[in-house]
């Protein structure tokens, strides 16, 4: 085993969208996955809720993150966030004259 951080073996990753940051230093990323039903064949789509940790509270809604498991840190959380790759757009406001037509 190696001392330099260049050298270690990069863990397990998984890619999601935030779609909760109302708690402290916490994140919901929804992860989404395509999967082959053993039997018949058919595509499914599958989701799952993961809670992370974010140290910062950098993450918004909506955006595409990258988490990696890590110690527990409480009852629910185990992962924790890596990187941001993609702010979310924010919805364009919807002008006064366009509400009243």
């Amino acid at each position: 085993m190696t001392t330099s951080g260049a050298a270690v073996k990069p863990g397990r990753t998984v890619t999601g969208r935030v779609l909760s940051n109302k708690m402290d230093k916490t994140i919901t990323v929804v992860v989404e996955r395509v999967v082959r039903h053993p039997e018949y064949g058919k595509i499914l789509r599958r989701r799952t809720k993961i809670k992370a940790h974010d140290e910062q509270n950098a993450c918004q809604e909506g955006d595409t993150v990258v988490i990696a498991p890590c110690r527990p840190m409480s009852r629910h959380k185990a992962w924790k966030l890596v990187q941001i790759l993609a702010h979310a757009q924010p919805a364009p406001a919807a002008s006064q004259a366009d509400v009243q037509s």
